[in-house]
């Protein structure tokens, strides 16, 4: 049996699986776009107070240097 010679419509055909394909799920931008930048400000940060921070002592200085 050929194609042509079917009684479904084929209009209607392409119609109904049109309606049936999953739609394409955009993903939005702008809560990637501030994750991002929360990122990025988060790091900037860091590294300035880890710049500006004064630096820690690990070990303990001997008496002498110390003058006693």
């Amino acid at each position: 049996m050929d194609v042509s010679d079917s009684a479904l419509d084929p209009v209607a055909i392409a119609y109904a699986r049109a309606l049936l394909r999953p739609r394409e799920r955009r993903q939005k931008m702008a809560p990637v776009l501030a994750a991002a930048a929360f990122a990025a400000f988060c790091a900037l940060s860091f590294a300035t107070v880890m710049v500006i921070a004064p630096p820690t002592v690990t070990q303990h200085l001997p008496s002498d240097r110390l003058g006693e």
